[in-house]
């Protein structure tokens, strides 16, 4: 590893652990933050909410912002803000100033996650992604698994203030270090040369630009400035109307007497779609770039994470009340028995670039898929008597699986993007990620409510019936990503480089 290279890998997996870190640990924190500021139930739960849509409407923006301005910036600005809000909230003295902080602790995380992506996509080579990658998953699953017992610790000994301040001195580090990390590559610095290789430019490289203004059709809208994407800011408000509405909608769903509600805010969420869609069709430079949307490695990789992390987080839910409420474990002995889940997304992560390389992101992923779907099969088949063994072959199923195709298709999304949407890529990325589980919880949560009397069994239950279906609707988007003989040719490598030109000297 380069010495430029290892403060951007520092950055990203800081960052990408401090955001899951901070999931986790507010879960332990909110009974006592609603019984020492008096707060309503539904009031907590927009402590959670409001950072869920806020994160989830505005990643693609961000990330486009970090295509435009440098990844490193947006990620500083995203990291400091991140310090800011959660010290703010550790020192606030009411529930709606803590709602208030945690949707700004939403918007700089947003700005945060899809940098964590787009910094290792301008700093590593494309063939050398999955090792970094690698690296950022296993300190994702290390810093989910450790949340409940650190925040569990902390919340006992100092209260719940000390969970939002346990963030600060990691993320406040990396903001200074991005800061004073030189930007790697950055696409504007490739533009020139990427442009002036292209087959319609036969003429000297420093007339390239001089040859595409000739070539350019006189109709055709202006290109923005080498390497400065455009920002389109009605797509981006359509998008993030879309998004709010949508994980709003499935959020609602999720909770007792309000699925009626739920219903309405996704078909809301449709509608801001079809528009989003109209308008992405017809603006110049639209957010979403259409060679993005029209790649199919990245499409079936963003359908892998939105299947796997939907079932995932699904089965995870309904694992908790059936070990807590039905087997009567505490949550210590929870965390126990489903430990194999998270030991396999930590100590399986640094297998998974090998296994690519050598089998191909399609095999790799194909192979994930079958593990955590497995895994989900066998957990739907356990009655009020499974033993300790079956919930762990369960976990450690999910966990290899789960990791597996969590390492192969992120690589292959950011690796397929072009570095000019590097951002954008992982702003997908991650936003398959955040409604992926939304989706899995929404599920679970209205089956269950379908078998009253049994419907954390999971053997009497339909939720994880249903979230197996959605686990194996993985396998035919992982049957889409690249072949071992394509995984050499995920992206147009730099063109050779041109012979001097002989300056002809006339006597």
């Amino acid at each position: 590893m380069t010495p430029r290279r290892a403060p951007v890998l520092a950055c990203s997996v800081v960052g990408a652990a401090v955001v899951a870190l901070d999931g986790t640990v507010l879960t332990v924190a909110q009974p006592a933050l609603r019984h020492d500021l008096y707060a309503a139930v539904g009031q907590v739960q927009w402590t959670s909410t409001g950072y869920l849509i806020a994160v989830a409407s505005l990643l693609v923006f961000a990330g486009r912002l970090g295509d435009r301005y440098g990844h490193r910036r947006v990620f500083a600005v995203g990291a400091l803000g991140f310090a800011a809000a959660s010290t703010g909230i550790a020192l606030v003295p009411g529930i709606g100033a803590v709602i208030a902080l945690r949707v700004l602790q939403g918007v700089c995380g947003a700005l945060l996650q899809p940098a964590t992506l787009g910094m290792l996509r301008t700093a590593y080579p494309p063939e050398r992604l999955g090792t970094p990658i690698a690296v950022r998953t296993a300190a994702i699953g290390l810093a989910a698994a450790a949340g409940p017992l650190v925040g569990g610790a902390l919340v006992s000994a100092y209260g719940w203030r000390a969970v939002f301040l346990l963030g600060v001195p990691p993320t406040l580090a990396i903001g200074l270090l991005a800061l004073a990390t030189h930007e790697p590559n950055h696409p504007r610095d490739a533009a020139s040369p990427r442009d002036a290789a292209r087959p319609r430019d036969a003429s000297d490289p420093r007339d390239a630009s001089h040859s595409r203004d000739a070539a350019r059709p006189r109709s055709a809208p202006p290109a923005p400035p080498a390497g400065r994407a455009a920002l389109d800011p009605g797509g981006a408000l359509l998008l993030a109307v879309t998004l709010g509405l949508l994980v709003h909608g499935l959020v609602e769903a999720a909770r007792p007497g309000r699925a009626e509600a739920g219903l309405l805010a996704c078909a809301a969420a449709v509608g801001a779609g079809l528009l989003l869609a109209r308008h992405e069709r017809r603006t110049a430079h639209p957010l979403l770039p259409a060679e993005l949307l029209r790649s199919r490695p990245v499409v079936a990789g963003l359908a892998v994470l939105l299947a796997a992390s939907a079932a995932l987080f699904g089965t995870l839910f309904v694992a908790t009340y059936f070990l807590q409420d039905v087997q009567g474990l505490d949550p210590l002995g929870c965390a126990l028995r489903v430990l194999p889940l998270a030991a396999l997304m930590v100590l399986g992560a640094p297998f998974c670039p090998p296994l690519q390389r050598r089998f191909g992101p399609r095999r790799t992923a194909t192979a994930g898929a079958a593990l955590l779907t497995g895994g989900v099969l066998l957990l739907s088949r356990l009655d009020a008597a499974a033993g300790a063994l079956a919930v762990g072959v369960s976990a450690a199923l999910l966990g290899a699986g789960f990791v597996t195709l969590m390492v192969t298709a992120t690589s292959v999304v950011v690796h397929r993007a072009p570095e000019a949407h590097a951002g954008v890529a992982g702003g997908l990325q991650q936003t398959a990620m955040n409604i992926g589980p939304a989706l899995g919880v929404a599920t679970a949560t209205l089956l269950v409510a379908l078998v009253p009397g049994g419907g954390f069994v999971p053997a009497h239950g339909a939720a994880l019936p249903a979230l197996t279906v959605i686990a194996a609707l993985a396998l035919p988007a992982a049957l889409a990503l690249p072949g071992a003989a394509e995984r050499q040719g995920t992206r147009p490598g730099p063109p050779p480089p041109r012979p001097a030109r002989r300056i002809c000297v006339r006597s």
